[in-house]
């Protein structure tokens, strides 16, 4: 083992040693995402770096604490990139922390979700031992696939020290139009277009306007500009509005209380006071502002989906109450790995 891989194993075993629960976390860009964070920090940013990196085989290999600065500037040299668009709220967040949260961006309608290109992973059990899952290749995963079960998983489960990840050449030729439109008949139009072979990375609405990002090879992205009609937006501003969207620095986002509500592409905007920024793409609704006399995660059940409290206080958990089935199984994996319970206690449910 690497030494800070040594160092790191050794701050385990003495934690589930003695009962001690232990704060995993790498830039802490992240801090305010899931439940109450408890236990003794255990800083895993200086386990770092890109291991390995084949960009005929559109594969990156890195360890947990490398910087997603250095993974993106290593991929654009080869003109390939991220495709899931792992945001990044503040600061340079590290590989670990974007599969511990399992967070993506408007592209996810195109190209998949984070977990997606997970190909394989190496998890720190509560025993010390490095376990293996998947691998650096597309096609080797059989059987239960624990590399992207870990994408998403808070950090209960264990420290992934290594991640392989699929990545994506850029695209060709990009653009951005905007065309002005209610809510209800931009979400009629979104899935229409949906059902169309066009090259739409990304589909978003507020205040009024819709926003569609076209990606891919030049004469098809022309082509579908004349489909989509509206009015081409100059592309350092759509980078920044895309970028606004990704990152959560949209001004919607600054309100002191703002719910992420997850809904069925089709289903129409909730009947609460405040409009949506609609993320179409990523099948996400943002309502902020203040809405406690209405039941947002009734209305989203309702509609199909779920609602997660990102910002503001409550007394309930932020994420959305799991079905008793799928609670079960939560609690049984986070037994199986981490049996004594010492990985980020509670930071994705109350109680593991």
């Amino acid at each position: 083992m690497d030494t800070e891989l040594l160092q790191l194993r050794e701050r385990v075993l003495v934690a589930g040693s003695q009962r001690t629960p232990l704060q995993l976390h790498g830039a802490r860009t992240k801090d305010f995402y899931g439940e109450a964070i408890s236990g003794q920090p255990l800083d895993v940013s200086g386990y770092r770096g890109i291991i390995d990196y084949e960009p005929s085989e559109l594969v990156i290999t890195a360890r947990c604490g490398t910087p997603l600065s250095e993974i993106e500037a290593a991929l654009a040299e080869r003109g390939q990139f991220l495709g899931f668009e792992p945001p990044r709220p503040v600061g340079n967040p590290t590989l670990g922390g974007v599969m511990a949260t399992g967070l993506s961006g408007p592209r996810r309608m195109q190209t998949g979700a984070a977990r997606d290109f997970v190909l394989g992973a190496h998890l720190m059990a509560a025993d010390g031992e490095v376990l293996r899952f998947g691998g650096q290749v597309m096609k080797n995963v059989a059987g239960f696939d624990v590399a992207r079960l870990l994408c998403g998983s808070m950090g209960i489960l264990g420290i992934v020290t290594q991640v392989s990840i699929k990545v994506l050449p850029q695209p060709r030729a990009e653009e951005t139009m905007r065309l002005e439109m209610p809510a209800r008949v931009a979400v009629e139009t979104f899935n229409r277009w949906g059902g169309q072979p066009l090259p739409i990375s990304a589909a978003a609405w507020h205040d009024g306007a819709a926003w569609v990002r076209l990606s891919g090879a030049e004469p098809a992205v022309r082509a579908a500009q004349a489909v989509v009609g509206g009015d081409r937006v100059f592309p350092a501003l759509a980078c920044r509005w895309w970028d606004a969207v990704r990152d959560y620095t949209h001004p919607v986002f600054s309100g002191e209380t703002v719910w992420r509500v997850s809904l069925p592409p089709t289903a129409a905007p909730l009947k609460l006071p405040s409009e949506p920024l609609i993320d179409w793409g990523g099948a996400l609704r943002w309502y902020a502002g203040d809405v406690s006399d209405f039941d947002v995660r009734g209305l989203a059940l309702a509609a199909g989906g779920t609602a997660l409290r990102w910002n503001g206080a409550g007394s309930e958990s932020r994420f959305h109450p799991l079905p008793r089935a799928i609670l079960e199984i939560h609690r049984r994996l986070k037994r199986s790995f981490d049996p004594d319970g010492i990985f980020n206690p509670g930071r994705l449910v109350a109680g593991l």
